[in-house]
């Protein structure tokens, strides 16, 4: 049936003497919009074609080989099947090594998540007893395979009723942040900046609702596209705030606050005064609210709109 969901690889979880048919699934989706490539001041498309760079001729994708650079122009050349070979399990197993706290994980190894299910309703019940050993002992089990002639380092987890499979880095692909940044950044002494700068923080914190966010920048390449496709004016958007200059850090920082409370307080239903706030600070507060078109806006339009968004 067109619209369900395939399953990319399928392999079997082991964890001492257990193993578990499995199917990996997809478990987000992207919705960033693709373009095609065009001549400028043409309608023709873009192609792309293999070719043999000596003879310029294109190569049938079945006659291509994978080649390695040994040597400055010196290549071993491998068929797939060499590589299928010699893949863990033959691509096809998910051995758990141990089980590890999973809170202890820094994020900055993870890649991308997975669902595992079951292949089979008859393996249904030891699937259930690997999910739910692991959520009652708050664990996550560590393993490695194969997908695609790439292995990967995982972490099973129970996520609800299914089992989640993160893909992870392996530690010598983390960079050192010191050989990529070069210097860096100081430890702020000045106590009364890092109170104000922690009192914004408590002031803008609240709980994960991750429905609240949206990609807006993919909404606004679709407007963009209807409303050239419509021939209607294009309109920019308005230019990212300065940096602030350090010797302006607390002020803007107390200033932050307050702004802060007061969309918590309007979060809450009490009604917040506009009326006193200059054109700069409604056009602060718009930024903040990342109101459109605001520089176009006359003042009663801009505190209408703040209102509006707050």
């Amino acid at each position: 049936m067109r619209g369900v969901p395939r399953a990319i690889w399928s392999g079997a979880i082991s964890f001492g003497l257990v193993t578990i048919p499995v199917e990996l699934y997809s478990a987000t989706k992207d919705h960033t919009v693709h373009f095609n490539q065009f001549q400028r001041g043409t309608t023709d498309r873009i192609r792309y074609k293999r070719v043999n760079e000596r003879t310029g001729e294109e190569v049938e994708f079945a006659d291509i080989v994978k080649g390695h650079e040994v040597a400055n122009g010196e290549y071993v050349l491998l068929e797939q099947e060499e590589l299928d070979e010699i893949a863990p399990g033959r691509s096809r197993g998910i051995e758990i090594d141990a089980f590890v706290d999973f809170d202890e994980i820094d994020p900055i190894f993870f890649q991308k998540t997975y669902w595992l299910a079951p292949r089979k309703p008859e393996y249904a019940r030891p699937y259930g007893l690997l999910r739910d050993a692991m959520a009652r002992a708050n664990r996550v089990g560590i393993a490695t395979f194969v997908m695609r002639g790439k292995q990967y380092l995982t972490a099973l987890r129970a996520e609800g009723d299914l089992i989640a499979l993160e893909t992870m880095f392996f530690a010598d692909e983390i960079r050192n942040p010191k050989k990529v940044v070069g210097e860096l950044p100081p430890r702020t002494t000045k106590s009364k900046e890092v109170a104000m700068a922690t009192s914004l923080i408590e002031s803008m914190s609240g709980p994960w609702r991750p429905k609240d966010y949206r990609d807006t920048y993919t909404a606004k390449v679709t407007k963009l596209v209807e409303d050239k496709h419509a021939g209607k004016e294009i309109v920019a958007e308005a230019e990212p705030a300065a940096a602030t200059d350090a010797s302006d850090l607390l002020d803007v920082l107390s200033r932050s606050v307050e702004t802060a409370r007061e969309r918590r307080a309007a979060d809450k239903g009490k009604k917040v005064d506009l009326s006193g706030l200059s054109r700069a600070d409604l056009d602060r507060r718009a930024r903040q609210l990342k109101i459109s078109g605001r520089s176009k806006m006359k003042r009663g339009e801009l505190e209408k709109a703040v209102r509006k968004a707050s």
